[in-house]
């Protein structure tokens, strides 16, 4: 049995090698089918908030998605949403390269009846694309459905309707050195205080009180040490990195939450 199992992992490690080298859409197809052999089923007892249900006395934290905390804008929508689908429910989980998360949840893309849950969430604009650990077979599905939600301009994908919300631009996205620079390109002087930057996953910085000037930029660098802001600069304070290594977002909302822009790598 043991020896079986050895030769399914590699043969699965040896197809996402494949993958990534080729990137045929059938391969896709072959590790799903690989995946879903060997998912688990189980009844959702619980959902905590909209990303993160209980099944067998066990915390399960929902792969490829990050939905608001409570307390945030479309939190409770979110739960309810999730909720509808998985609550009571046999559900198929299907679990990725890392079973467990720091926490001790565990990760998996959650299926009833074939729908991918995860996916519908993102959909829906109850949830952003997350993949922290870094890019998988499912990468592209959720990409592709943010990318739709934005174009229906619903939920989180929501447009922002402040005046100037078509003014600020993203001049650069340096993630490896951890700047960022927006620029303002209408001819009046845009109030940006409340505005938040955010990661894919819970990362965020909400601007202090900030003019951008008219036809100006303003630098956020991620600052280690605590440095005082002036009008060119702006110091988002943390003692860890942002942008992770392996892919990630940066999303830009107004003090209203609403989306102004995004840029993934």
């Amino acid at each position: 049995m043991v020896i079986k199992k050895k030769k399914e992992i590699a043969l699965l490690g040896f197809l996402v090698l494949l993958l990534f080298a080729v990137n045929y859409s059938f391969l896709d197809s072959v590790l799903k089918n690989f995946l879903k052999e060997n998912g688990k089923f189980a009844v959702v007892e619980r959902v905590i908030d909209g990303d993160t249900v209980v099944v067998n006395k066990t915390s399960v934290r929902l792969l490829g998605i990050n939905s608001p905390e409570k307390g945030e804008m479309y939190s409770d929508e979110a739960t309810k949403f999730l909720k509808e689908l998985v609550l009571d429910k046999k559900v198929r989980l299907e679990f990725g390269r890392n079973k467990y998360d720091k926490y001790h949840r565990i990760l998996a893309y959650i299926f009833v009846e074939g729908t991918n849950v995860n996916l519908e969430s993102v959909k829906n604009g109850f949830s952003n694309f997350y993949f922290p650990s870094g890019k998988d077979i499912y990468y592209r599905d959720f990409k592709t459905a943010w990318k739709n939600c934005v174009e229906e301009n619903i939920n989180l994908c929501e447009k922002s309707k402040d005046k100037c919300s078509d003014c600020i631009e993203l001049k650069k996205f340096d993630y490896r050195k951890e700047v960022v620079i927006f620029s303002n390109k209408c001819d009046f002087n845009c109030e940006l205080t409340g505005w938040k930057i955010k990661d894919e996953g819970r990362k965020n910085f909400v601007l202090p009180k900030f003019v951008l000037k008219k036809n100006s930029e303003v630098k956020v660098i991620i600052s280690k040490e605590d440095k005082e802001n002036n009008q060119g600069e702006l110091f988002w304070i943390r003692k860890t990195y942002v942008w992770t290594k392996t892919g990630d977002t940066l999303f830009l909302r107004d003090s209203n939450g609403k989306l102004v822009l995004w840029k993934n790598y």
